[in-house]
């Protein structure tokens, strides 16, 4: 019998999802707009932190799959983006959601390793750490490294260069073996919810209060390096096109909003 796989599909709208029965779509958020998705599973049902998602975002779901979900493999996306196909041939075809890795792809992948990652994303002229201060408090980066030197201090030579370094596994995007999956959510949340009692986020805008979120992401390949985990990277997808122009005075907008922080790091 084939190892099971659940990965959640991050949502808080109607959306088309995958077909392939190993995505779950699941509502994020269910605690504060229960009546946006019914039907749709929801992440305040069981141990859960749904309350919280104003702030630690698609973590809900992240810590829904870890306290709720026993598949083998688990992981997680969003509605709008995901792990693509391997295929080149997949990913030129005219239907997004062909392009989108299949369950089977993935199983192939985590048969290399007990991680799949999405591809490294490279900011050349930026390190992790400037890039994140250009559109929040780099000094909530100071915070968390203080509190891995006094909860976990053999992480801190890795957190040093990951924040020092170009690029990185972005999103909060993951598909792991499930004793890999809840070390790392064991490491994790402990971290963050470490984080958001020393910050007072009373005065943050909607969008400054989503920290703990962004901070999460920049923690993935700290364990990961930490660990000695070895990963498997694949592409991404999105059921929309981009618009480039868009995204890029967004970029620029939320850089020159992000200038109050230059002083930060």
């Amino acid at each position: 019998m084939s190892e099971s796989i659940r990965i959640a599909v991050a949502m808080h709208k109607p959306y088309r999802t995958p077909d392939d029965p190993a995505y779950l779509p699941l509502h994020v958020g269910t605690a504060l707009h229960p009546d946006v998705l019914p039907g749709i599973q929801g992440d305040d049902e069981g141990d859960n932190i749904s309350r919280l998602n104003a702030s630690y975002s698609e973590l809900t779901a992240l810590y829904w799959m870890w306290k709720n979900c026993d598949a083998d493999y688990k992981g997680l996306v969003h509605y709008r983006r995901l792990f693509a196909s391997p295929s080149l041939a997949n990913r030129l075809r005219k239907d997004r959601f062909v392009r989108i890795a299949s369950s089977k792809e993935i199983r192939e992948a985590l048969k290399k390793t007990g991680a799949v990652v999405p591809r490294r994303r490279n900011y050349y002229i930026e390190t992790m750490r400037s890039h994140y201060a250009h559109t929040l408090d780099g000094s909530h980066l100071d915070v968390m490294r203080d509190i891995l030197m006094s909860k976990a201090p053999e992480y801190v030579p890795i957190f040093d260069r990951c924040m020092a370094s170009t690029g990185g596994h972005m999103f909060n995007m993951l598909v792991m073996r499930a004793d890999l999956f809840d070390a790392y959510c064991a490491w994790l949340f402990p971290l963050i919810d470490e984080l958001t009692s020393q910050i007072d986020a009373s005065a943050y805008t909607p969008f400054e209060k989503r920290y703990p979120g962004r901070v999460s992401e920049l923690l993935l390949d700290v364990w990961l390096k930490t660990n000695g985990q070895d990963v498997v990277e694949l592409p991404l997808t999105s059921p929309e096109p981009t618009d480039w122009w868009e995204k890029g005075k967004g970029f620029l907008m939320a850089k020159f909003a992000g200038r109050k922080y230059a002083k930060s790091f």
